[in-house]
């Protein structure tokens, strides 16, 4: 890993993808800090990894930006990688999206998104340092049923772009990555019961033209790529999609 990417805040990192991008830096030899909301099993990431630096957070609240920002960077002495890990997805349509369901989605996927990544610029600047968000095939492409999830993470991929473009100047890049179905806990806290998620995942054979769904390895793979200047340094305002050739099909 390059000097561009030695000290870098994950959120969402004590489950999925979040989780697998710490421990993947980790072992690259980056300098960690993991931010999520589960002290218990932020300990227990903290006892796996030596010398991971973990903040309890709420990145929806209010100082959780600054906190996140200044914790890091005491620890660091600055700051060259973000990755915005942390999401949620509720399901409903139409219909059924209540006004709750949208503001608590956009407050998670998109909002603190921009203000944490907005909070670490001056530390990343000062770097020419990265920033991958972590977005999905449902920024792509529009599926039933989740609505307010698709529009949140089209949210995040347009953020991407728009960031990417302004930052350019700075040499900070941004980029994000889209995944297809990942075998993680994000459908479940949507709501969806043991038995209709591996239902799930098993017709993700079928809508995933690879013939599979993917895994948070695959993702913190592409993450810790696009985190490191000498490997992507050339890349900004990329949506990348690794969904084994989902965003290639109609919606089933």
């Amino acid at each position: 890993m390059s000097e561009f990417s030695s000290a870098v805040v994950v959120t969402g990192a004590t489950s999925g993808i979040g989780r697998e991008t710490v421990r993947r830096l980790h072992a690259q030899g980056v300098r960690v800090a993991a931010v999520g909301r589960n002290a218990a099993r932020l300990a227990e990431l903290a006892a796996e990894l030596p010398g991971l630096v973990t903040i309890e957070a709420d990145v929806c609240a209010r100082d959780a930006p600054e906190r996140i920002v200044a914790t890091a960077v005491a620890a660091f002495g600055g700051l060259s990688g973000l990755v915005n890990a942390a999401g949620i997805l509720e399901s409903g349509n139409h219909e059924t999206t209540t006004a709750a369901d949208w503001d608590r989605t956009m407050d998670l996927n998109v909002r603190a998104v921009f203000l944490l990544t907005q909070a670490a610029l001056p530390h990343l600047k000062a770097t020419k340092g990265a920033v991958v968000n972590v977005s999905s095939v449902s920024g792509l492409r529009p599926f039933p049923g989740v609505l307010a999830y698709c529009v949140s993470k089209a949210a995040v991929d347009h953020l991407t772009r728009c960031l990417g473009i302004e930052l350019a100047p700075s040499g900070v890049r941004v980029n994000a990555v889209n995944p297809g179905v990942v075998v993680t806990e994000l459908h479940r806290r949507g709501g969806m019961a043991d038995e209709a998620y591996a239902a799930f995942l098993e017709r993700g054979k079928t809508t995933h033209p690879l013939g599979r769904v993917g895994q948070p390895q695959e993702i913190a793979q592409a993450i810790t790529f696009l985190l490191d200047g000498a490997q992507s340094g050339w890349i900004t305002g990329e949506t990348l999609a690794i969904d084994g050739g989902r965003h290639l099909t109609a919606a089933r």
